[in-house]
């Protein structure tokens, strides 16, 4: 079935699109149409952060449950100048 959006032919129900969810233990991160389903162990960043897949479950034909493992983010810690406090 076509129908015809801004005078450009769209396909309804492409055959290879996946609905992609991302998941940090229970919170959604993102949801994606993709063509290809990412792979476990497969690195990949996500709104400025960078992880790896921990695991991809399938929910029916179409939907995708991704598990993903962020690296910690690391804190720098202020540096203390002693030398500007007063000395009593």
């Amino acid at each position: 079935m076509s129908i015809w959006l801004y005078h450009i032919p769209y396909e309804i129900g492409e055959p290879n699109m996946f609905a992609v969810h991302f998941f940090e233990n229970k919170n959604q991160l993102l949801c994606q149409l993709l063509k290809n389903v990412p792979n476990e162990g497969e690195a990949l960043t996500i709104k400025g952060r960078t992880g790896k897949i921990a695991s991809v479950k399938n929910i029916d034909e179409k939907n995708i449950h991704v598990q993903v493992i962020f690296e910690a983010v690391k804190k720098a810690k202020p540096v203390l100048d002693n030398s500007k406090k007063k000395k009593r």
